[in-house]
């Protein structure tokens, strides 16, 4: 990736966001610990003063001094001078034990350069002074021990600093380049469905993250556009080879009834005839119409609870007597009551289609079936009947607008009403299943309940 488009690239900026937020992390806290750490080595120093003076002390004796003098050597021996130091000194300034001699200083501890209490070099010292009769001791130590160790911890916090920038910037750009490939995959894509290669699908990395997922909607969303898109173009071939029939229909009928007109024939009839094909041509628009509006999914703002026993016993009331009088039977079963959420004028008007649809293309004595029933958490309305069935091979085609069967092209119809199933149960998230019924065919719509 080239340096420009990595500062572009969202990822490393955010990598990098979080780096920066890391390292203000890591120096926020060696500040906190740094400073922690002196003050504890501070009171620390302080509390070792304080005890040696106090053991010193203790040996001291108004009428014997050697003991304090021999104890005070002691410590000086054991300790060099740029370490730990140590004075007693009388009342007129003159040393009496230790390895330096003392200026004369006031009680307590205090902090002094080793050229205020002459003594040679650079170093700081921490000192405590305290008066032993007539005497006044005087016990020091070097901040030079304390100092290596918080240079040494100083030293280490900046090295994780510098790492700190290292992994934040190799972090950013390894990170900017791992998702700069995932969306180069969605850049490639849409280009390629931009150049009408519909079928282009941003690869997936089955890593259950939240790209993944962004990615599968944008899938998913990509599959509707080339089923929307295909079904465009499915219905404009099927809108030219559908209609060019009764369009060449009327217009023969219509040079027929001009030609019978001049001749003083029966115009009536055929003008009967040329009304009859106009109104199939405006019923397929019709139609066609409606699926669109329903497709386009403005109707779920009417949605509310419908009782689907109640559109069966409709369906029952108004079907019998026209499956009788086409001498076939029809036989409504339901089940429990049974409560779903949708548009009733529209879940009617599917059941009405997929009876219809069984009522017309198949013979007499064809028994039809409407049941009802439930399935855990689905509603299965299923419309079966004993006719001739569909080929296997055609059974997913049967929901294409303007398809017919060619045994189905000289009954009446459109090719729209299982169109028009289809497109209430997507927008009712239905699922729609065609089985072979040994004989005839069974269409199950399952919608989920209430």
């Amino acid at each position: 990736m080239r340096l420009t488009s990595l500062r572009r690239s969202t990822p490393f900026r955010l990598a990098l966001s979080f780096g920066l937020l890391f390292i203000l992390t890591v120096v926020a806290t060696g500040g906190v610990m740094y400073h922690l750490l002196r003050n504890g080595l501070d009171a620390q120093l302080d509390t070792a003063l304080n005890d040696t003076f106090q053991v010193v002390s203790s040996t001291y004796a108004p009428d014997d001094i050697e003991d304090l003098i021999t104890t005070l050597d002691s410590y000086a021996n054991l300790r060099p001078a740029d370490d730990g130091i140590y004075s007693l000194i009388d009342s007129s300034g003159k040393k009496l034990a230790g390895n330096f001699k003392a200026p004369i200083l006031p009680e307590g501890v205090l902090t002094v350069n080793a050229s205020d209490i002459g003594l040679i070099g650079n170093a700081v010292y921490r000192l405590q002074a305290g008066k032993l009769g007539q005497n006044t001791l005087v016990v020091g130590r070097s901040f030079a021990q304390m100092d290596a160790m918080l240079r040494t911890v100083l030293i280490s916090l900046i090295w994780a600093a510098v790492l700190a920038v290292l992994a934040a910037v190799g972090g950013g750009i390894f990170l900017a380049n791992r998702a700069q490939q995932r969306l180069d995959g969605v850049t490639r894509t849409m280009l390629d469905v931009s150049n009408g290669r519909l079928d282009s699908r941003i690869p997936l990395r089955n890593a259950d993250d939240d790209l993944d997922h962004v990615f599968k909607q944008i899938n998913d969303a990509l599959s509707r556009l080339a089923g929307l898109v295909e079904g465009m173009r499915q219905v404009s071939a099927d809108i030219a080879h559908e209609l060019k029939s009764p369009l060449n229909r009327l217009r023969l009928t219509l040079e027929e009834a001009r030609r019978t007109h001049g001749a003083q024939g029966d115009v009536a009839k055929l003008l009967d005839e040329a009304h009859d094909e106009s109104d199939q041509i405006n019923a397929t628009f019709e139609a066609l119409l409606r699926i669109s509006q329903i497709e386009a999914g403005a109707r779920r703002l009417r949605f509310n609870a419908v009782d689907l026993n109640e559109i069966l016993n409709l369906i029952e009331d108004v079907y019998t007597e026209v499956a009788e009088d086409n001498r076939q039977q029809l036989v409504v079963e339901q089940s429990q009551k049974t409560c779903v959420n949708g548009d009733r004028e529209l879940l009617v008007q599917m059941v009405v289609n997929l009876v219809e649809n069984a009522i017309t293309h198949c013979p007499p004595d064809t028994r039809i079936g409407v049941f009802l029933r439930r399935d855990r958490a689905a509603a299965v309305i299923t419309v079966a009947d004993s006719g001739p069935g569909i080929p296997s091979a055609e059974r997913e085609m049967v929901f294409r607008r303007l398809y017919r069967l060619d045994k189905s092209r000289t009954t009446p119809g459109s090719g729209l009403g299982l169109s028009l199933v289809k497109a209430i149960a997507d927008l009712h998230s239905a699922r729609i299943e065609l089985e072979d019924n040994h004989p005839g065919v069974k269409i199950s719509v399952r919608l989920p309940v209430l």
